[in-house]
């Protein structure tokens, strides 16, 4: 009698290992495939940003530590603004995508995730609080974007490249407005 009952706890710790598996790191969504989604197929030619001692200053307010490019690819169609960048969470870099108009954020996705906690921030529950986020006159995130228990460091990663694109759409499009030295974090 027990032979069966061990058998199909097996199976079903089995099936939850498996589930558990499908939603560990990887590629959620192909670069390519997010600009390509974000313009509806017609995007416009990749653009890109050089980091200057201004903008290398504000971005590591933002970051926390000095970008790790000398030149940002961004694409840009009319006041929208579409960025792929890379944040370490804890040892690995994620990969997220976001889109900003109008001085707030319309998008954000997490694309490739490398690192092996953390990967619920892929996850519509979490992205959709940066929805309509914004930086405050301190150059803070707003508003507030909740946590997930055991996903800490993930969590810091997205709030960092959302602030730091919304800084960097800023840039592009002149707008002379910066946030206080290390008000982002």
């Amino acid at each position: 009698m027990l032979k069966p009952l061990r058998l199909v706890l097996v199976a079903l710790a089995a099936a939850i290992a498996a589930v558990g598996h499908a939603n560990a790191p990887g590629t959620y969504l192909a670069p390519d495939a997010f600009v390509a989604r974000t313009f509806a197929g017609s995007a416009p030619p990749a653009k890109a940003l050089w980091v200057d001692a201004e903008l290398k200053s504000a971005l590591t307010d933002v970051l926390g530590h000095p970008p790790n490019s000398l030149r940002i690819r961004y694409w840009l169609d009319g006041a929208r603004s579409a960025w792929i960048l890379d944040e370490i969470g804890k040892d690995r870099p994620i990969t997220m995508g976001v889109v900003v108009a109008n001085d707030a954020i319309e998008t954000f996705e997490v694309l490739v995730f490398r690192e092996s906690r953390g990967w619920e921030i892929r996850h519509a529950f979490f992205t959709a609080q940066f929805r309509d986020a914004r930086l405050d006159d301190q150059g803070r995130l707003t508003p507030p974007v909740d946590g997930i228990t055991g996903a800490t460091l993930s969590v810091r990663a997205a709030q960092r490249v959302a602030a730091a694109a919304l800084l960097l759409h800023r840039r592009v499009l002149g707008d002379d407005r910066k946030p206080a030295p290390g008000a982002a974090n």
